[in-house]
């Protein structure tokens, strides 16, 4: 109770409170997104749907050197997203390292909130935390799209679906959309990371414009993921 005690007087209630409606706002958010898409789409389960469709006519094709294609490209953004975070993660250790002249430096901007060496420090950490979660995303969505690539070379040819009634084009089709789709969500759960550091700079001003910061992101991702204008596009193609 003592060590909480210490802790918890680390920072004010107020960014305690932040810091928990960040957390509530980022986890909560993940779970309404994917409980939303039973009663209404959205850009990642509607892509996931053409992801499938793109599959199915991989079965008919006799040369599948443009699937290949595609799949490379596909995987192109994880990887620069994750050469990127690495980057963005030294920047951090480095500024924790010398947290007393970075933090002096950050204070010198207007509005800045002005804390303790340590507080900044908790703060640089939070950061931190989220682009490793985001490096490990983009890794992980990484060798997802190197497993739909060996999906698509090991699949049949045209004429063995067509010849032999135990392939199913539908069934390969599933598995193989899902291994991609499984890929994207991947990657999108890291780009969403990388939403809410944008929203976690915020408490380097104050908690007010941290929890503000955490609701206008989490109210950006979703008129982007369920109400853009992209999404009415992919609709209409998935319906074509």
């Amino acid at each position: 109770m003592e060590t909480l005690a210490k802790v918890l007087a680390l920072l004010p209630w107020t960014d305690w409170a932040a810091l928990a409606w960040f957390v509530v706002a980022w986890i909560g958010y993940a779970q309404f997104a994917r409980r939303r898409v039973e009663v209404q789409p959205s850009v990642l389960a509607t892509t996931n749907r053409i992801r499938r469709r793109w599959m199915l006519q991989t079965t008919k094709r006799e040369v599948r050197v443009i699937d290949g294609v595609v799949v490379q490209n596909l995987s192109t953004s994880p990887s620069f997203f994750a050469s990127t975070t690495i980057l963005i993660i030294g920047g951090l250790l480095a500024a924790l390292g010398a947290s007393e002249a970075a933090s002096g430096l950050v204070q010198e901007i207007p509005f800045t909130a002005r804390t303790s060496t340590l507080v900044f420090d908790l703060k640089l950490l939070l950061l931190t935390a989220i682009f490793v979660y985001a490096f490990f995303r983009f890794t992980w969505s990484l060798r997802q799209y190197t497993f739909g690539a060996l999906l698509v070379a090991a699949a049949p040819e045209a004429k063995e679906f067509d010849a032999d009634p135990s392939l199913s084009r539908d069934a390969f089709a599933d598995r193989a959309g899902r291994v991609v789709g499984l890929a994207a969500e991947t990657f999108n759960d890291g780009l969403r990371a990388y939403y809410m550091a944008f929203a976690a700079v915020g408490w380097f001003f104050s908690a007010l414009a941290f929890a503000l910061a955490s609701a206008g992101v989490v109210y950006i991702l979703y008129r982007r993921e369920f109400h853009s204008e992209v999404l009415d596009a992919l609709r209409d193609a998935d319906l074509g």
